[in-house]
């Protein structure tokens, strides 16, 4: 989800960044708006526990702090807890809590242009070296 929201920025340094510091805040676009909706959707691999996602996503994901923003504190989670009236088991609040500094360090990475989608696999030598030699077969 962190990535998808993120908004990718070109590297630092680069023409491109200039141009795109200078750019109007409604024109930067996350990846989300980027790919549409249902492309979006479509790019999110299976969740096997929707109902903690749900919590997640209710809780808020992160809270504003002075500086930024953090990860959800146990106040704010135990908070949710006993105003909706959802007893969390012990496992279902540090998921909670874990996903929400995840999806914090997550987002900071995305921002990144390059940054590849968390749930694919990392990039092999061998893919590598396959991908240069079918350049090298492309190009001559």
């Amino acid at each position: 989800m962190a990535w998808l929201a993120a908004t990718p920025k070109p590297p630092e340094g680069s023409r491109r960044a200039e141009r795109w510091e200078k750019a109007p805040a409604t024109t930067k676009r996350s990846r989300a708006e980027t790919m549409g909706k249902k492309a979006a959707e479509s790019a999110m691999p299976p969740n096997p526990m929707p109902h903690v996602i749900e919590r997640f996503i209710e809780m808020g994901m992160v809270e504003a702090a002075g500086m930024g923003t953090v990860p959800l504190g146990w106040q704010t989670i135990a908070a949710w807890s006993q105003m909706t009236g959802v007893r969390l088991c012990p496992w279902e609040a540090r998921t909670i809590r874990r996903l929400s500094v995840e999806y914090l360090a997550e987002g900071r990475r995305a921002e990144a242009e390059t940054c590849p989608p968390p749930w694919k696999a990392p990039v092999s030598q061998a893919d590598v070296d396959a991908e240069r030699a079918a350049l090298e077969r492309l190009l001559g």
